[in-house]
């Protein structure tokens, strides 16, 4: 069997076990942390799976994506982009959301500050945890598993929670929530792969980035 016909394999077993149950965990996780009749970009937004279903579940929030590859089909207004900059003006969404993005960026804290930039208030991010080598190893295989069947680039940026926190504070962001028990994954597999490797956390906008103010 070629390389390639075991990658798409993964994929499908992928799909059928774990992407279904994922999306409606985040979804219902994220939708409870949206403000009320929020604008919202969703920043790598993939399928559009989860901001579709979020908007299921919150008909007053209205959710338009941003991807470097958009794909046929998207469940949601989406438009191209490069990466780096987003298309759109200083405070341009209430909400900015990026959901498991952030990781596979050139440079996670100037992703940040671009989020930032375009939020006129919150963030609402999901990504990882990695504290210590084997919490590498894991993160590093189910990205693998996950995303490599779509040809998505895996950089394998994963950070601590207090590189996390350091990033916030330097985007002039305050956490409103954190928490890192999502029910993403079915026994066994959360045994392993749901042990506080996942967070979400909702920030708010209180003070100019610091990467900003010291060009002013």
């Amino acid at each position: 069997m070629s390389s390639a016909v075991s990658i798409r394999s993964l994929g499908r077993l992928h799909e059928r076990f774990v992407l279904g149950r994922r999306v409606h965990a985040l979804a219902q996780v994220l939708a409870e942390l949206m403000p009320p009749n929020a604008s919202v970009l969703d920043v790598g937004c993939g399928s559009g799976a989860v901001a579709n279903l979020i908007m299921r579940v919150r008909p007053d929030v209205r959710i338009q994506g941003v991807e470097v590859l958009v794909r046929p089909g998207c469940q949601i207004p989406c438009q191209q982009y490069d990466g780096n900059r987003l298309p759109f003006a200083d405070g341009s969404f209430e909400v900015c959301m990026c959901v498991d993005v952030l990781h596979h960026t050139d440079d996670v804290a100037a992703s940040l500050h671009e989020l930032a930039r375009v939020s006129r208030r919150f963030l609402l991010i999901k990504d990882h945890l990695c504290e210590n080598r084997f919490d590498f190893l894991v993160l590093k295989l189910m990205d693998w598993v996950g995303n490599r069947p779509q040809g998505v680039v895996l950089p394998y940026r994963y950070q601590s929670r207090e590189v996390w926190k350091e990033q916030f504070r330097e985007c002039g962001l305050e956490e409103l929530f954190f928490a890192t028990k999502i029910p993403l994954y079915p026994v066994p597999i959360g045994w392993i792969a749901a042990r506080r490797l996942h967070f979400a956390v909702l920030l708010e906008k209180v003070a100019t980035p610091a990467r900003l103010s010291a060009k002013a």
